[in-house]
């Protein structure tokens, strides 16, 4: 494994959530309707009519047949299982099989060692085993494993399980192979970095800040001395064209979610005539720097709180109050001065509430449990709080593969008075989120600077893309996706008038026009809106 330290896959470990739809239309061009978080009931609705395309059928290839060389087993009930048994949103039975591809430990360096990277392959049960794959690539900062399509696969319509069998891929540091190196204590040091504690020097919380820093790359270096540099979004690019060979296919077709999108649109500029059908949800704007890419985080992760909140007051029995944003703050200035101990030993502080916060604003199902959990801390009960970093710190938590990736993509290394002034800068305009994200851009100060993330290009030769992104995402503010969109030769954007990370498969508008481009081959107008 080339100093890899792995553990036991597990297929999924999400909490199991019904598909979300709304019975909505698809408008084109400019909307004038504000954008609002609106969650409806569970449910399937049929998709509206599709918008006229201007982009034929045969300008996207054919899905064409799959014929692997991985070497599968059969895990339906223990991956269904960790996800708690959902329904197949379009009512179809479904089977998960689960193997693993071998892939150079250093894309760069081809020869230097391999390591084996987890794949799920969820299709209906009647399904030929030669039906086509769709891949999805997670995004590294909120669920990067092959879990990620066995969930995806619940949530689709009948027509797209029809059409495809679902792949999920782990990306480097997760799932099967999850990097777990850095001390537990500096992991929470760097979360707890507080410019706003009550007599807190700023100088000195930002020293401490980059003494954990420097602990985390230190013990990280001993246990992965010859592959930290390795987990990046262009080392998942490189994966995604090693996996298209192992399924046996000529052209892929897939989706990918937040920086996953723009690892596809990485091998999609490498691989142009390797590329099928590509769904881009949510992709950053490659060609941003720090501390533009967390300034931007900042201002979307705001936006989306505004978005939860204006949810929970709209029910009429919010937990949190007429004003759950001053709410909040108060609980957040209590929890620096008197932090709530919990039962197993951990402590909820307001970092690590901040942490819960940017972790769970971008799924929309989660916000119920957000809100009691903050409800709950608010009484001085931290447990619903602490469970929604679970997956963040708990034993198969992403803390270290997402700071990894984030560290690897970007060369861009940030001093301490660098961060200082952005603290000072953030603290007004980005309340709540400013500071704590300011803060913990010093967490790659250590890390050694690499070539950073390179630059797709227009991709002109690939098929015609379909972009998609949400009015407010806590990962990606809607200006990103714009920007992404607008620097793709064939790309096509729709934009969701909501709230989450990834805007597929979430109301029958974006369903709909996701669903005609991967089955039936046809491409929306420019400018498709859908509303929340």
């Amino acid at each position: 494994m080339s100093g890899l330290r792995r553990r036991a896959r597990v297929a999924g470990a999400v909490v199991a959530a019904a598909l979300v739809a709304l019975t909505a239309a698809c408008a084109v061009g400019p909307s004038q309707r504000p954008p609002v978080a609106v969650v409806g009931a569970d449910g399937v609705a049929p998709p509206p009519p599709p918008p006229t395309s201007t982009a034929p059928a045969s300008a996207l290839p054919q899905p064409g047949p799959m014929r692997p060389t991985i070497r599968l087993t059969d895990c339906t009930a223990d991956t269904l299982g960790s996800l708690g048994n959902p329904a197949q949103a379009g009512g179809v039975a479904l089977r998960v099989e689960c193997g693993d591809v071998t892939v150079p430990t250093d894309p760069t360096r081809r020869g230097h060692g391999v390591t084996r990277i987890g794949v799920t392959v969820t299709s209906a049960t009647d399904a030929p085993r030669d039906r086509p794959p769709l891949l999805v690539v997670g995004d590294s900062g909120t669920d990067p494993s092959a879990r990620h399509g066995t969930l995806l696969a619940t949530q689709v319509s009948a027509a797209v399980l029809g059409g495809y069998q679902v792949i999920g891929l782990d990306r480097r540091g997760s799932g099967s192979d999850l990097l777990d190196c850095s001390p537990e204590d500096a992991r929470l040091g760097i979360l707890d970095g507080d410019p706003a504690a009550p007599g807190a020097a700023l100088d000195q919380v930002l020293a401490a800040v980059l003494e954990d820093a420097r602990s985390v790359v230190q013990d990280c270096y001993l246990t992965e001395p010859d592959t930290l540099t390795t987990y990046s979004t262009a080392g998942t690019a490189a994966d995604v064209e090693q996996i298209r060979e192992d399924l046996g296919v000529d052209r892929l077709s897939a989706i990918g979610i937040g920086d996953g999108a723009t690892a596809l649109t990485l091998w999609a500029s490498a691989h142009p005539t390797s590329v099928g059908r590509l769904v881009l949800d949510g992709p950053p704007d490659p060609a941003a720097a720090e501390p533009d890419v967390t300034e931007t985080r900042a201002a979307a992760a705001e936006q989306s709180f505004d978005a939860f909140a204006a949810a929970c007051t709209a029910s009429g029995t919010c937990p949190l109050g007429a004003d759950p944003r001053a709410t909040v703050t108060d609980l957040l200035q209590t929890l620096r001065t008197r932090p709530l101990p919990a039962a197993d030993g951990r402590r909820l502080t307001a970092g690590v509430t901040v942490t819960a916060l940017v972790a769970t604003l971008g799924e929309p199902r989660s916000w119920p449990a957000l809100t009691t959990a903050l409800a709950d801390a608010g009484r001085g009960a931290p447990e619903g709080t602490l469970a929604l970093l679970d997956s963040v710190l708990g034993r198969e938590g992403r803390f270290d593969s997402a700071l990894a990736t984030a560290c690897n993509d970007t060369n861009r290394r940030l001093t301490p008075p660098d961060v200082a002034g952005l603290v000072t800068r953030w603290s007004g305009a980005y309340p709540l989120f400013g500071a704590p994200l300011a803060t913990r851009l010093l967490a790659c100060a250590p890390w050694p600077a690499g070539a950073g993330l390179p630059s797709p290009g227009p991709v002109p030769g690939a098929p015609p893309m379909l972009v998609l992104g949400a009015a407010h995402d806590p990962r990606v503010g809607a200006d990103s996706v714009r920007r992404a969109a607008g620097a793709l030769t064939t790309a096509r954007l729709v934009t969701w008038q909501g709230t989450g990370t990834g805007s597929y498969p979430r109301t029958p508008c974006v369903t709909g026009v996701v669903d005609r481009m991967l089955v039936q081959g046809e491409m929306p107008r420019a400018d498709t809106v859908c509303p929340p």
